[in-house]
């Protein structure tokens, strides 16, 4: 034997090597995000053998070799996950062998009962993706539904869970050899991409004429032929992940103009999308840190809506598109679809060297329905329902599982916040800290969403809007339908809002006796707050403040009904709320009418300044053309069709009806948003906020917060017209820091009375971030911590998550 040579052992004194196996449970958002094909490709890497699948409750997994491997393995599971996967608990057990079966097995999916796991949200185009749709020579050049595990589809596909292609609305699409073998080849990131597809085997555009029959100029090239429509001034609905969107070209102001007139939306805003963040820089300012925090939300994947600033020159580079306020609404392509519009608009050059510089084309992008109706989604739905406002059709033949707008979502000094939740947030959980009852919540009237609070998740569904159609509230029953079926969830009890006329109210209480559950109503203004308590986990026993803010919603409790509240003061815990105080109301002469017509408001105003025989002149003054106004002079004098609210909203219509700044809106919050606005350009202007106006409010011996000073002030404001827009700016921006610093002291005083540390604040004036900022300077300068919203839109889009927490804890009281 050689002396460098090593004696081999006798094999019984080899070292005894153990063999585990392991079975291992991973729950989370685990499932249509690629998870399978990433355990199958570690299991691989260390050599062991096993399988892995998709169940009700998440991915199951086996898992067996040497037990350093497969420790390791389970390491790394703990430690590693796909980009958009979200695990939550990776549990492991010993377990004997379930299939002998050599090497590691992707195996087929099994369902079951109480479905735990979650579909992810849609999700934009990857870098990869990207790369194959503009790569010459790649087999998906150019092809409007390239995807993998990494983007794509999820929610809007899919029909109930596990997740797989038989179950979401890709199952038509028999893949052809070639994704067939990408499928099922772990070294491919389309290994078990359920959405998987390519030119041969997958879906097809189509371009149709405003009668849906094919247009010539799409028959070779949809893509193109819609570029040249849009370019030439036509409107074309364009089919999305959640639903079609109506498209023209922003930057032509006949175009923008047509699509109002049609669409029956006078002034609302309207949304775009552009090429990247150059593009929106070159029609927003994007500067400064907030600036670039927002260019960063641009490109997250959920591609929302994202509110910018506006840059000096963005009104006369987008006419029409969104007058009269400070901010635009701007979002980054999402869908390979939308990708190939701006590349052939812009001469589809090679490679993306050409998404990194300014594109000139600018889309409105706004949801595809008519006025007051849910967003169409369906082909045939479109050509229908469209008629008279589409121009021509740029759709495909895969169909959308459940309808869904674009989130919209804003930046303020507090982080993001949402104004609507939907596509690429849904059905993403807000995270809560107690479990208990699963309860399901049909949220207000406005700006409606349903809530299905299971476990320690709260699933708020996608925006469902106004429910003042029937067309919206059988969206409304076909989304708590979906949601339920998807999530598996049976609620316990059903819980809904205190106006018993609502149609979200009269849906409940039919849920619940079909079910034989019980319905529990919750106050809209507790449900405000309630909302913001659960996001922010606080105890059910720990009582805080709570400033419900907005425009309107039904007071008073079991005993108490009818009251207009909207500037409430108070005390939340749990499934208990008491009102401390509200505002000193105002009057609404002509009830909801007043609620449009901020002039009226000023009336209002007058009137209870005692000033009420000023009305005529000053509305002569102030608001000429308005005619009535003796009309409500008397209506006022006499109490007549003149409800009292409490409503802060009405007091920012009454602030600008009394500075002649707005006499009718045309869409919700408009003249607020408005003085908002103003505000801002003012303290970008001075560098600073103005100093609130000494003397401004009132706290009167029952605790009511009146702002007759304020409201005397501005109603006495100079507007001449030779210097008017600085005085509007300056009187928004008096008015905004006055409301902020009294609405604090106003919560500071009775959170000293009644040892409570802590502010909530919800309701829809909450959007307001000029009014927010203040209110967390203030309110700390108080000493008092403040809770916003920031997982759901603290307007009546988060009144479903609030009524589920709070009937929630009722039941366990």
């Amino acid at each position: 034997m050689s002396s460098s040579a090593v004696p081999v052992p006798p094999p019984s004194s080899l070292p005894a090597v153990t063999v585990l196996c392991r079975r291992i449970r991973v729950r989370g958002l685990v499932q249509g995000v690629g998870y399978r094909p990433f355990v199958y490709r570690l299991a691989f890497e260390l050599g062991l053998a096993g399988w892995v699948r998709n169940d009700a409750e998440g991915v199951d997994i086996e898992a067996r070799g040497p037990a350093p491997l497969v420790e390791r393995f389970v390491a790394r599971l703990r430690a590693e996950a796909p980009e958009l996967a979200r695990v939550e608990a990776v549990e492991v057990r010993e377990a004997a062998p379930e299939r002998g079966l050599p090497g590691f097995l992707i195996v087929e999916s099994r369902g079951g009962q109480g479905t735990s796991t979650r579909i992810g949200p849609d999700s934009a185009l990857c870098h990869d993706c990207l790369v194959d749709l503009f790569t010459p020579g790649n087999r998906r050049q150019g092809y409007a539904f390239t995807h993998c595990t990494h983007c794509g589809p999820r929610y809007s596909i899919t029909r109930e869970l596990p997740y797989d292609r038989a179950r979401t609305s890709l199952a038509p699409f028999a893949q052809c050899p070639d994704c067939l073998a990408e499928y099922t080849d772990p070294r491919d990131r389309r290994f078990h991409a359920e959405a998987n597809c390519c030119p041969a085997c997958g879906p097809q555009l189509a371009l149709l004429g405003a009668d849906g029959a094919p247009l010539a100029d799409g028959i070779d090239d949809p893509v193109a032929g819609a570029v040249r429509l849009l370019q030439s001034g036509a409107i074309v609905a364009i089919k999305g992940y959640g639903g079609f969107h109506l498209a023209c070209d922003a930057r032509n102001p006949a175009a923008v103009a047509e699509l109002r007139r049609r669409k029956h939306r006078e002034e609302k805003p309207f949304a775009v999308m552009v090429a990247n963040v150059a593009s929106a820089a070159a029609v927003a300012d994007l500067s400064g840190p907030l600036g670039a925090e927002a260019a960063g939300l641009l490109e997250l994947p959920e591609r929302s809506v994202v509110l910018l600033r506006k840059g000096t020159d963005t009104d006369a580079a987008l006419p029409g598109v969104a007058p009269g306020l400070a901010w635009i609404g701007a979002m980054l392509p999402y869908a390979p679809l939308h990708y190939l519009l701006f590349h052939a608009a812009a001469g589809r050059p090679a490679g993306l060297d050409w998404l990194g510089a300014a594109q000139s084309l600018v889309l409105v992008m706004t949801s595809a329905n008519p006025h007051g109706e849910p967003l169409v989604t369906g082909n045939a739905e479109a050509v229908q329902r469209l008629a008279g406002i589409a121009d021509a059709f740029l759709l495909h033949d895969r169909d959308i599982v459940i309808r869904s707008d674009d989130s919209v979502i804003r930046l303020d000094g507090g982080g993001v916040q949402f104004v609507r939740r939907g596509r690429g947030q849904t059905p993403r959980p807000i995270k809560l800290k107690d479990d208990g009852p699963t309860v399901l919540a049909f949220g207000g009237y406005l700006k409606n969403t349903v809530c299905v609070m299971k476990g320690r998740e709260a699933i708020l569904s996608q925006h469902v809007g106004d429910l003042d159609s029937p067309a919206t509230v059988a969206f409304l029953e076909e989304t708590v339908d979906h949601l339920l079926h998807v999530l598996d969830a049976r609620p316990d009890l059903v819980a809904h809002d205190r106006h018993p006329d609502f149609p979200s109210t009269r849906l409940a209480q039919a849920f619940a006796a079909a079910q034989g559950i019980p319905a529990v109503a919750v106050g809209h203004h507790h449900a405000h707050i309630a909302a913001v308590l659960a996001e922010s986990g606080t105890p059910a026993d720990h009582p805080v403040l709570g400033l419900a803010l907005d425009g309107v919603g039904l007071g008073g409790d079991d005993k108490q009904r009818g009251g207009l509240w909207g500037g409430e003061l108070l005390e939340v815990s749990g499934a208990g709320c008491t009102r401390l105080a509200g505002l000193t109301p105002l009057h609404l002469p002509g009830g909801d009418k007043a609620a449009r017509e901020p002039w009226r408001l000023a009336a209002s105003a007058l009137h209870r300044l005692g000033r009420g025989g000023e009305i005529e002149a000053f509305v002569a003054r102030r608001h000429p053309g308005q005619e009535g106004a003796a009309v409500i002079a008397r209506m006022l004098a006499q109490g007549v069709n003149c409800p009292p609210t409490s409503s802060l909203g009405r007091l920012f219509d009454a602030a600008a009806g009394l500075l002649g700044l707005r006499a009718v809106q045309r869409f919700e919050a408009q003249a607020a948003m408005e003085l908002e606005g103003r505000a801002d350009r003012q303290r970008r202007r001075a560098g600073h906020a103005a100093a609130p106006l000494a003397g401004g409010w009132v706290i009167d011996t029952a605790g009511a917060l009146d702002f007759a000073p304020l409201l005397a002030a501005l109603a006495d404001w100079p507007v001449e017209e030779g210097a008017r827009e600085r005085a509007l700016d300056a009187a928004a921006d008096l008015f905004h820091a006055t409301v902020a610093a009294a609405l604090a002291d106003w919560a500071a005083r009775s959170a000293q009375s009644r040892g409570l540390g802590t502010v909530a604040l919800g309701g829809g004036c909450c959007l307001n971030a000029l009014l927010a900022a203040d209110l967390r300077v203030h309110l700390n300068n108080h000493g008092l911590a403040m809770l916003e919203a920031r997982q759901a839109p603290p307007n009546d889009g988060g009144l479903a998550l609030g009524q589920a927490w709070a009937a929630r804890h009722h039941a366990h009281d």
